[in-house]
């Protein structure tokens, strides 16, 4: 089995199966350096040959850049094929107001560093607060660098429709949203699509299975108590709130596995199948910790949801509670729920 590839833009393909990186910084449990460097390997081998990370995930630039150091030979051979690293650009909430070209040059250069590379192939801008009118003055930024050819290609992530729409307008060259997108989160189809189809900007999506709630483990399980054992599982739940609470979320769980059985797969698999045949999705980004995930993730490729599939989901859909408002909105609201788990200072 062989994992689908897409054009971003002319000259640069991605897998449309990413390899996330979030699990492998703070907050995930513990990691063995060797082991994960040896997943890494094993995922290009397999044909995800896109990572996702950030200059905000704690550790995890540094671990890229020493698989790509351990691995060089095997890439110039040809052994190994090329991959696409897609780090992001997450200033600091306290720096927003203050930002300047400097600040973003040292972070930028920082990344370039870690991952021990001469141009980042995608960095993704994000930007915590849009009460800080920075962040078209912090793209620009990016464009200068990006011209001086420290950044291929620029992307966004969490930004909605409105802010997307001004970044376009200021002249810098979007190529990717990433931003969350499941079963049990349609803000991207509600808020961003238009926009998305309209100046050709994909979306890259994180989510697709809930940090793992969305799987055969959580099916008929009882609804997990706190303290929850990471913080994508906490996030999520929040998220499983929203849609509706865990009894219509367990009605999800069961419709899923019934459909998984026509298709012989898990329900993992469907979840992630239905959000890459969402419109304006290129790839779904999955924190798969090892690689023993690997098989699983290389049926995605082969399923296709037919109308009797997605008529089903849409059923249990149609009955959800949210979550509501634009891209990212519940999250930036520092006061509330989802806000309240966010980092907002990671990158000093």
């Amino acid at each position: 089995m062989t994992i689908d590839r897409i054009e971003l833009q002319n000259g640069y393909s991605i897998s449309r199966i990413i390899k996330g990186g979030w699990h492998l910084a703070g907050g995930h449990g513990s990691v063995d350096e060797r082991e994960a460097i040896a997943d890494m390997r094993a995922f290009v081998a397999a044909g995800i040959t896109t990572f996702d990370c950030a200059d905000i995930y704690t550790g995890v630039e540094e671990l890229i850049g020493k698989f790509l150091k351990s691995h060089r030979a095997e890439f110039n051979s040809g052994d190994l094929a090329p991959i696409q690293i897609h780090t992001k650009y997450v200033p600091d909430y306290s720096a927003l107001a203050t930002l300047t070209r400097e600040d973003t040059a040292t972070i930028i250069d920082r990344s370039l560093i870690r991952l021990g590379v001469e141009q980042l192939d995608l960095v993704q801008f994000a930007w915590w607060d849009y009460s800080f009118p920075g962040y078209i003055e912090a793209a620009h930024h990016l464009k200068e660098l990006q011209q001086q050819g420290k950044i291929r290609h620029i992307g966004i992530t969490n930004f909605d429709a409105k802010h997307i729409k001004e970044l376009v307008d200021a002249g810098i060259p979007i190529i990717s949203n990433q931003l969350q997108y499941s079963v049990l989160d349609h803000r991207a189809q509600h808020d961003s699509q238009a926009l998305a189809e309209a100046y050709d900007i994909p979306f890259l999506c994180y989510g697709s299975i809930a940090g793992g709630f969305i799987s055969d483990r959580y099916l008929n399980a009882p609804d997990p108590k706190a303290p929850l054992e990471n913080r994508s599982l906490i996030k999520y739940r929040l998220i499983i709130n929203e849609f509706g609470g865990y009894s219509l979320f367990q009605e999800l769980l069961n419709k899923l596995r019934s459909i998984a059985n026509k298709h012989e797969v898990d329900i993992a698999e469907i979840a992630m199948a239905y959000v890459l045949q969402k419109p304006k999705v290129a790839s779904v980004i999955v924190g798969a910790r090892n690689q023993k995930h690997i098989n699983k993730l290389q049926k995605v490729a082969n399923i296709l949801l037919d109308a009797e599939d997605l008529a089903n989901i849409k059923s249990i859909v149609d009955r959800s509670q949210g979550p509501n408002g634009s891209v990212n909105e519940l999250e930036r609201d520092k006061t509330g729920k989802h806000g309240s788990i966010m980092r907002y200072n990671l990158n000093s």
